[in-house]
This record gives structure tokens, C-alpha cells and sequence, in this order.
């Protein structure tokens, strides 16, 4: 696992420059359009109100999150559009990048419940990091998902 130069920064929306949202916009497009082939609606407008969470290695983007305070988006706070470029998850960016978010939504918002709506085949992954399955799967976007919660 190389993390060496593997870097996270938080920013709100209005702090994005265009370079950043351009490249975040097209990392999410590579990977859950793309190579998940799955068409839905990315820009939600919702992303103006979510923290963004980068990992770079150097300066590329590898790794991404989005997360929101309690009722901004669920009626607890949130983790979504969790992603690892994919020649880099061999190298353990996905637990960091979950391990930062957690940790925004914590030093941002407040120590409070988090729910995160899972690919099913990723949660040993999510449990590995306190979240617990909540209910039965379901479709989303045509692939199998569970929702997970994590006190």
C-alpha cells in the first residue's frame, strides 16, 4: 500500500476552484457512468450544499467523497459518490478517504449518526469501518445496494 503523497483536502462548493469541480465532475462520470455503465442524473444540485472531500496523489485526483450535515440531504448526515480511481485501489485510498470523511463530518457538523447508501458487494469494506446494515437491498441506478448506518 503506497499512501506516500496521497493528500486530502475539505472544501465547501464556493471553495472549489473550476479545475477541481471540472475534475471531480469527470472522475465521477468515469466511474459511475462509465465503467459502472449506469446512465442517471449526476448533477443533482445537490453538491452545493455537501462538503467535498479530495485525495490526491501528487496532483491528480484519485480518491472522492461527498458529505452533508444532517437534514441537508437524509435526515442524518451523509456520505455518497465515495470513489477510487481505478488503477489506485490496491493502495488503501478508499479506507483513508472514508476515514476523512467520518472525521468532516464529525469536526464540521458534530458527532452524530452517518448514513451512507453501499454497493452491496463493498460492505465488508463500509463495516470495516463501524457501519452496520440497516433493512434489505435494493436497486439503485440497477446495482444491488444496502443502506448502512454508523452511530
Amino acid at each position: 500500500m503506497d499512501t506516500k503523497n496521497f493528500t486530502i483536502k475539505v472544501k465547501t462548493f464556493e471553495q472549489l476552484s473550476k479545475q477541481e469541480l471540472y475534475e471531480l465532475l469527470a472522475l465521477r462520470t468515469e466511474i459511475f457512468v462509465v465503467e459502472q455503465q449506469c446512465v442517471y442524473q449526476d448533477l443533482d444540485f445537490k453538491d452545493q450544499k455537501a462538503l467535498h472531500i479530495l485525495g490526491k496523489k501528487g496532483n491528480s485526483l484519485v480518491a472522492y467523497t461527498r458529505v452533508f450535515n444532517a437534514n441537508d440531504y437524509f435526515k442524518q448526515a451523509s456520505i455518497g459518490r465515495v470513489l477510487v480511481r481505478d488503477q489506485h485501489r490496491k493502495q488503501a485510498y478508499g479506507h483513508k478517504i472514508i476515514e476523512a470523511s467520518i472525521e468532516t463530518i464529525y469536526n464540521h457538523f458534530k458527532p452524530q449518526q452517518i448514513l451512507l447508501s453501499a454497493q452491496q458487494h463493498l460492505k465488508q469494506f463500509y463495516k470495516a469501518h463501524g457501519f452496520t446494515q440497516v433493512g434489505q437491498g435494493y436497486l439503485e441506478d440497477g446495482i444491488p445496494h444496502i443502506k448502512m448506518i454508523k452511530d
